[in-house]
């Protein structure tokens, strides 16, 4: 059996924040703000995984109203997401995501993050991919206000 899900994230860029994205800190001027890391592709995938399986968003597992998540690393938190999708019956067939950024270019750091995310969820690397793309400076993300993810899945039955 399989089960399809889609996630999307969005962060504002901020002075004297790091910008982690897919696990990776990247050096930039602004990072993300957001009560974790605010890792938006991190979080798009896990909101992906979690919506395959009708489990609802990470909101509901690392409420920003819990001081516990303050800061949290989000790839430490997509493990647990894996675990959950594991003790669901499932594991990941592939993850197909989407970074939308007019600024930092990414496309050195792309292979780290699909890296970082096949091990967090327990797959192959092949089974990861990830894009990044600029918006041609339209809307928020193309004046550089905020970052968005996007990202997709196939679970799969174990």
């Amino acid at each position: 059996m399989f089960r399809i899900g889609h996630g999307y994230d969005v962060h504002r860029l901020v002075k004297d924040r790091l910008l982690i994205i897919g696990g990776v800190t990247i050096p930039y001027d602004k990072g993300l703000l957001g009560h974790s890391d605010a890792d938006v592709l991190t979080h798009a995938v896990m909101d992906a995984l979690l919506g395959a399986l009708a489990l609802g968003d990470i909101g509901k597992y690392f409420p920003d109203t819990d001081p516990t998540y303050q800061d949290a690393d989000s790839m430490r938190l997509l493990c647990n997401v894996a675990l959950l999708i594991g003790r669901e019956g499932y594991r990941v067939g592939n993850i197909d995501a989407t970074v939308i950024a007019q600024a930092p270019k990414l496309a050195r750091y792309i292979e780290d993050m699909r890296l970082n995310i096949a091990q967090a969820v327990g797959c192959d690397l092949s089974c990861v991919s990830i894009k990044a793309t600029t918006e041609e400076g339209l809307g928020f993300t193309g004046t550089g206000e905020g970052l968005a993810a996007h990202a997709v899945c196939l679970l799969e039955t174990v």
